[in-house]
């Protein structure tokens, strides 16, 4: 007697998929292999992104979770495709961020940096990052990311510090970088500059007054929302062409309180239909003001300290701004100056991101550089290809900023980041000190100021690599391949890469692609923020769900340039993806599912496996070309309904039919299985990288996913005839089944049943699975036809024939339905009652009206499928 063949055996899947039982240990496995470390001798092509660091006193939060998400997809498809992968990490100084949490901290001991002096204070900051600093890089392997961690890199560290001074050097040394009085964002609080991106705005409840200047027909009115500021007016400006005013361009006028006369001058920029048409001129303390002081050779004068306080001599010196406006006010009305007041007046105010502390527009002796130039190649290089915009529509954002670009202030009056390389000598001499040269001796002082946190983290995509040494990293992996960011900070971060990249880099781009996503928002919409409530923080999701149920979620909706509105059910239906993904797999190897053999030839196959196997290989184009244009929702979308709706639905209750006939058909199905789930696996490990590499394993005994090989697409002809059989199966079984549930069968309850005409449509050979997937037995001696179902399909018509003796209770079923008939005959009551109604169809929206309307056709088309269900019963 000889032995019938067993199929070998896989090691066994628990019954449930753990998170958290697995994933740590299988991310240090893939540190400790080595996967993520890139060799820049080898001969691949190489794949380089660059993360957008992180504050260094950060910590992981939503838009940093779908951003990882989408970098780590991106670098673990080209890896398995055979690419040199460099996914560089590091964290950035945040120099405002941080000296005012370090500062928060001293105060709590009762102290300022200004009781431990810079020195002190900037190694107390020092020692506060070593604490803090690796917080984030720590939640980033709870994600998954695949960041070679031999390259960590720190904005503040020896290589990214000289590569600072380098470029500040040259910048100076060509005439690009200077030392002048301009307007600029200051915070009274913290004492410095602020760029654009470090002030938020709100619209504040204020006040607008209109002041009358001048006395009799010579007299002019202007409007403003800070009145305190008057003290420095140098002008009155309208617009040339404002026939109201033209007789008093030319002449002077007396501005209230202090005295003073001022000219009223023609500028453009004055909309004559705001306001009264006339505007106040303050050149030092608003930004308009002071290009129009430019333009028409104004003083500025300042009546403001940094603290916010006045300084212009008379009864309001000394006063805080918000005191003094009231004040001044006050005293306009005593004169008789106030036109008319307008309170509560609603208007945008700048704070400060950090201490919400007002923003004051300043005039103030900074830095800045000449961007005109910088800003012309950044332009040329997105205008001729070099880089590429996702999506295309945002390239014209790009321009909108690259090409109206003003000087760029780069100094903050900090004691945390980069010291401004520049020394002034006892003689008014000026020395900039590049990272070779030794600075001067006595009697020289360097310029107390450090540089804005965005000039080092503009030049991240080549100082990380080692420039200014020509490093054997940085001729392998500059240009990057791939910028992955908000599109929130185009112009804050990318646009000054673009500049200091192609500068640096003799006009070589930092990256190929820019890839901008959208910012990450509430189920409703609504932009998450701590005052709202509504933030979500990716470590209680990956507590709950795991990592690849929150990458998955994030990248469903990771749509280039749109924002993405996410909510916890969404990542709870995620986490049931990965259960249903693993359900399948525990399915398919306790049926022997193997990759141990070659897929049998095409003719030997069912139509079922023809089928899964076509769909599969349109599966792998799809995503191919979806990853090529960052399309990650449609991308998530096409394996998420491959693997739960094609997969797992269909073809694996179809595999159940095959596998129970045994033989050579049963072993075929097995190997289907396997191939089918290994390539799934493969596509979907970018996403969801932890349950894959566990299921993978499991499956193929193979080392890892991280280095397995990328699927590719055969791109052969697709079997129509096999695809026009299943999609029949599949229609008429979903026919069936709803016939069913219609007459009351619950979904396991066999009937038996006959199905005719499968001749006349060529689904013969699907009859037997039909029966199967519908619970339909064979029909004996006593078969009676209680209902019967005709099903169109292309080719003809099927009949379906069901005997419903004894199968249900008919007594339970009428009182089912009519309980079903009352609560419909009431809804279609309640609408005509409504639509019957003047008072109701004539005062209510028309979407209200609409939506009663649709209510009413639903309510009868039930009352119409209960009557016609209630016919086919049998009479008692």
């Amino acid at each position: 007697m000889t032995e019938t063949p067993t199929t070998p055996q896989r090691p066994e899947l628990p019954p449930a998929w753990n998170p958290a039982e697995v994933e740590a240990g299988l991310y240090e496995r893939w540190v400790e292999r080595g996967y993520f470390t890139a060799d820049a001798t080898s001969d691949k092509p190489p794949f380089t992104i660059v993360l957008p660091p992180p504050n260094v006193n950060g910590s992981l939060h939503m838009g940093h979770a779908l951003n990882h998400s989408v970098m780590d997809a991106l670098t673990r498809r080209r890896r398995m495709q055979g690419f040199e992968v460099l996914w560089l990490p590091g964290t950035d100084h945040a120099g405002i961020a941080t000296q005012t949490a370090v500062e928060r901290a001293l105060a709590g001991e009762g102290l300022s940096r200004h009781d431990l002096g810079r020195e002190k204070f900037v190694e107390r900051v020092w020692r506060w990052r070593e604490e803090v600093g690796g917080r984030i890089l720590g939640q980033m392997r709870r994600l998954g990311d695949g960041v070679d961690w031999d390259r960590v890199r720190f904005t503040m560290d020896e290589g990214l510090s000289q590569a600072v001074q380098t470029i500040f050097k040259k910048l100076f040394d060509d005439g690009l970088i200077y030392r002048a009085e301009r307007i600029i964002n200051w915070c009274p609080r913290c004492q410095t500059a602020l760029s654009d991106i470090e002030v938020d705005h709100s619209d504040d409840d204020g006040e607008l007054v209109s002041i009358r200047y001048g006395e009799g027909a010579n007299s002019i009115v202007v409007a403003t929302t800070r009145a305190e500021t008057m003290l420095g007016d140098t002008a009155v400006a309208v617009h040339p062409e404002d026939e109201r005013y033209r007789h008093l361009i030319g002449t002077e006028v007396e501005v209230p309180l202090t005295g003073r006369y001022v000219p009223i001058v023609a500028d453009e920029h004055v909309d004559p239909k705001f306001g009264t048409g006339a505007v106040k001129v303050t050149p030092a303390h608003d930004p308009n003001d002071f290009e129009i002081g430019q333009r028409h050779d104004l003083p500025a004068l300042t009546i403001m300290d940094g603290r916010g306080n006045i300084t212009a001599h008379g009864p309001f010196e000394g006063l805080d701004r918000f005191e003094a406006r009231p004040a001044v006010v006050a005293a306009l009305r005593e004169q008789g100056r106030i036109v008319a007041e307008k309170r509560p007046y609603t208007h945008a105010v700048g704070h400060c991101s950090r201490c919400d502390t007002v923003v004051e527009p300043r005039l103030s002796m900074q830095w800045w550089v000449k961007v005109e130039p910088l800003a012309r190649e950044a332009a040329a290089a997105v205008r001729d290809g070099r880089t590429t915009i996702h999506p295309p529509e945002l390239a014209k954002r790009y321009f909108d900023w690259v090409d109206n670009l003003n000087d760029w202030c780069i100094s903050r009056q900090l004691w945390w980041g980069h010291r401004i390389p520049v020394w002034y000598g006892p003689d008014d001499e000026v020395v900039c000190v590049g990272p070779d040269d030794e600075p001067p001796g006595e009697g020289w002082v360097q310029d107390e100021d450090v540089l804005d946190t965005w000039f080092s983290s503009g030049l991240w995509p080549f100082s990380t690599l080692g420039w200014p040494t020509q490093t054997s990293d940085l001729a392998k992996f500059y240009p990057t391949s791939v910028l992955s960011t908000g599109y929130d900070i185009l112009f804050f971060w990318v646009v000054r890469m673009m500049m200091f990249g192609l500068y640096a880099m003799d006009g070589k781009q930092p990256f190929d692609h820019v890839f901008l996503h959208g910012l990450i928002r509430d189920q409703y919409g609504k932009k998450m923020s701590k005052s709202r409530g509504n933030g979500i923080d990716p470590l209680d999701w990956m507590d709950a769900y795991g990592a690849d149920a929150t990458r998955f979620t994030l990248l469903r909706g990771a749509n280039p340039g749109s924002d993405l509105a996410i909510a916890e059910e969404w990542a709870a239906g995620s986490r049931n993806f990965t259960t249903k993904l693993w359900n399948a797999t525990r399915f398919a190897l306790s049926n022997g599912a193997n990759v141990d053999a070659p897929l049998p030839a095409r003719d030997a196959l069912t139509d079922a496996d023809r089928w899964v196997l076509d769909l599969l290989d349109q599966l792998v184009s799809d995503v191919d070309g979806q990853f090529e244009q960052f399309q990650f929702g449609k991308l998530a979308e096409a394996l998420y309904h491959f693997t739960w709706d094609e997969f797992c639905d269909w073809y694996l209750e179809l595999a159940k039919v095959q596998l129970a006939e045994g033989g050579e058909r049963a072993e075929s199905t097995r190997l289907v299985l396997g191939h089918v789930l290994d390539v799934l696996l493969r596509l979907l490990h970018p996403l969801t990288p932890f349950i894959t590499e566990t299921l993978w394993t499991t499956l193929t005994g193979g080392e890892s996913l991280v280095v397995a090989e990328w699927p590719k697409a055969h791109g052969g002809e697709r079997d129509e005839v096999a695809a026009q059989r299943v999609e029949g199966l599949k229609k008429l079984v979903t026919e069936i089944r709803r016939f069913r549930s219609d007459q009351g069968l619950k979904p396991a309850q066999k009937v038996a049943g006959k199905v005719r005409g499968a001749c006349c449509v060529d689904l013969v050979d699907q009859v037997p699975a039909v029966r199967s997937l519908t619970r339909m037995t064979e029909p004996d001696e006593r078969f009676q036809v209680s209902v019967s179902l005709e099903v169109g399909l292309p080719k003809g018509t099927v009949k379906v024939e069901l005997d419903l003796s004894g199968a249900i209770d008919v007594a339970a079923e009428r009182k089912r339905l009519a309980k079903d008939l009352a609560v419909a005959e009431k809804e279609r009551a309640q609408c005509e009652g409504k639509l019957d109604n003047p008072a109701f169809t004539d005062k209510a929206p028309a979407e209200v009206v609409e939506k009663i309307k649709g209510r009413l056709a639903a309510a009868n088309a039930e009352i119409e499928r209960i009557h016609a269900r209630l016919e086919t019963l049998p009479r008692s």
